[in-house]
């Protein structure tokens, strides 16, 4: 007999799943825009608001705090909207939680003292927090299972070409400065000023986007989940399958996202110090802050274009299994993270290590997107993607103030030595962390060529 010809998978999908795909992926598109115009923005701001040099200790510790509350924002929001989203629709409650990271992201640039540019942080961190488990959501329950690993490791992908604007975004702004055209010292207001556009995105999609099918039928049925936004949690905790895939997803997902925010995210800082040092040596006084703003954005691009491939890689060999993947990535994720802390002491260190820490780190997010959906049904599935991604955005503001800690007060003395050392001992001994995704790898189920879970 002979065997039927496998179709690729994009051949499945008709132009309304297209639709549905690029539409989540915008959302999330821009989401990681504005994540990123954070953190290559966060220095400057703090710097200019407190009027402190970007190098100060003080200026670094209150960046971790301002990121730790980003990250509690996130996480709160993210478990409110994966709640709304499975009671009244993925596609209602992504248009709202749209409109919040992009109303607060515009704001962040009337800040006039770090307080109030805090606020606007945790408040653009609660729409923020909504996207994830509420696009994931959709594009699970819409496409056809023949695509959908693909169509979700696509949406992470692309989530890459965000932050490459980010980055293109900083580059143009810092040329606006240079030549006078900005006020110096005001680029990273303009930077979240960007962060307003996704609210244009709405206009193109509130009368196009229908909610998925299965989330009809239980409309219909009577089957989605009551008792308000606490409803559906106590739902995913009453029954010992989700409760324990509940924890699986959670570990695992809250692994990658403090390996990235409470440890990658701080390797810009890293840079500052360690590029300052260097052109101080090699290029005349008044080029070095140019030739360090260039050479930390030349970094984060090679960074992305790491994670890119490294995403794609993730998803072609999730199709093989999903714990093999994410045991490659996360092994990947504590070796190269380390080793690019210990080891990069010149511009020419991050232009390799960085796309390699792109790759390791972010790859596990393709992941995230493909497999945290496959662990929930259809009543609760926005609850329970959105709690295991935010739920990390918890630990790694936890991580945060304890990565601060290490910085200022159990490494601090090192500055005197040498002013990348506390920022280095404090990423080597975080990148413990890694080891909780490997432990907890074990225990979770493989849900590989299986459709999507029901009661």
């Amino acid at each position: 007999m002979q065997k039927p010809i496998s179709r690729p998978w994009w051949s499945h999908l008709t132009p309304y799943h297209w639709f549905v795909v690029c539409v989540a992926s915008a959302a999330w598109f821009f989401d990681c825009l504005d994540q990123r115009l954070f953190s290559l923005a966060r220095i400057p701001a703090i710097s200019s608001l407190m009027n402190l040099p970007a190098s100060d200790t003080q200026v670094q510790g209150f960046g971790k705090i301002v990121t730790a509350c980003f990250l509690i924002g996130w996480g709160v929001g993210g478990m409110i909207f994966g709640a709304l989203g499975d009671r009244y629709g993925r596609a209602r409650m992504l248009t709202l939680t749209i409109l919040i990271y992009s109303a607060f992201t515009g704001l962040s640039y009337f800040s006039q003292t770090q307080l109030d540019f805090t606020v606007f942080r945790f408040l653009t961190g609660l729409g923020v927090g909504g996207v994830f488990g509420l696009a994931v959501a959709l594009i699970a329950e819409t496409v056809p299972s023949e695509a959908r690993a693909q169509s979700l490791g696509l949406l992470q992908i692309l989530s890459t070409v965000g932050n490459i604007a980010a980055g293109f975004a900083k580059m143009g702004i810092d040329s606006l400065e240079k030549n006078g055209t900005l006020v110096a010292g005001t680029g990273w207001r303009w930077m979240f000023l960007i962060g307003a556009l996704p609210a244009l995105l709405i206009l193109l999609t509130r009368n196009k986007l229908k909610e998925p099918e299965p989330w009809l039928r239980l409309k219909e049925q009577g089957g989605l989940p009551t008792g308000g936004i606490f409803g559906p949690y106590a739902s995913l905790l009453a029954q010992k399958r989700w409760r324990k895939n509940l924890l699986v997803g959670a570990l695992i997902s809250g692994t990658g996202v403090v390996g990235l925010w409470a440890i990658g995210e701080y390797a810009v800082d890293l840079q500052k110090v360690v590029f300052k040092s260097f052109f101080e040596k090699t290029v005349a006084a008044d080029a070095v802050k140019a030739s360090v703003d260039a050479a930390i954005t030349k970094a984060y691009l090679l960074q992305m274009i790491g994670a890119a491939l490294g995403m794609t890689l993730f998803t072609r060999i999730a199709t093989l299994g999903r714990k093999v993947a994410f045991g490659f990535g996360f092994s990947a994720a504590l070796v190269v993270t380390f080793l690019v802390y210990w080891k990069m002491n010149s511009p020419m260190d991050a232009y390799w290590m960085m796309p390699l820490m792109g790759m390791a780190q972010l790859s596990v997010f393709a992941g995230f997107a493909i497999y945290l959906p496959e662990l929930f049904p259809s009543r609760l599935r926005s609850t329970g993607t959105s709690f295991c991604y935010n739920f990390g955005r918890f630990a790694a503001a936890a991580g945060s103030f304890f990565s601060a800690k290490l910085t200022v007060d159990v490494f601090g003395a090192y500055k005197e030595v040498d002013p990348s050392l506390p920022l280095r001992y404090a990423a080597m001994t975080m990148c413990c962390i890694f080891l909780v995704a490997l432990f907890t790898l074990p225990f979770a189920p493989e849900t590989m060529g299986q459709p999507l879970p029901e009661e």
